[in-house]
């Protein structure tokens, strides 16, 4: 890989990463309020139903769930970069054969090429 596109995939994961760090930034302190009447900002003496409280458990626990998957791709990221430090950047983990271009401009931390990833995705029978 050109030592210019390289420099354009990690700018483009640097800026990725920033965005990503933002939104679990977001996602966490949102998701972290104490009650559905303190994100809305009330603080009055109603009470809340049950199905409210429930809605705002399941709210919550959806958003963390976001904020984990945001934290893999996030790692996934880091990886990227490193292996543009290290100069694997582009190669595919298992096989070792170049990853399209067409997929890491979709998917710029991909670390299989997109035969390899269906092989990792396929389910295990036994």
């Amino acid at each position: 890989m050109l030592k210019k596109e390289t420099r354009a995939y990690r700018q483009l994961l640097l800026k990725l990463r920033e965005r990503i760090t933002d939104d679990i930034k977001h996602i966490s302190e949102d998701a972290l309020k104490k009650s559905q009447r303190e994100a809305a900002g009330d603080i009055s003496g109603y009470t809340l139903h049950m199905a409210d409280l429930a809605t705002d458990a399941y709210d919550r626990e959806f958003s963390l769930n976001l904020a984990s998957c945001d934290r893999d791709v996030l790692l996934q990221i880091n990886d990227a970069l490193k292996r543009i430090d290290d100069g694997g950047y582009g190669v595919c983990a298992q096989c070792k054969k170049p990853i399209s271009r067409i997929r890491l401009k979709a998917l710029p931390f991909a670390c299989f090429c997109l035969k390899c990833q269906k092989t990792q995705e396929k389910p295990r029978r036994g």
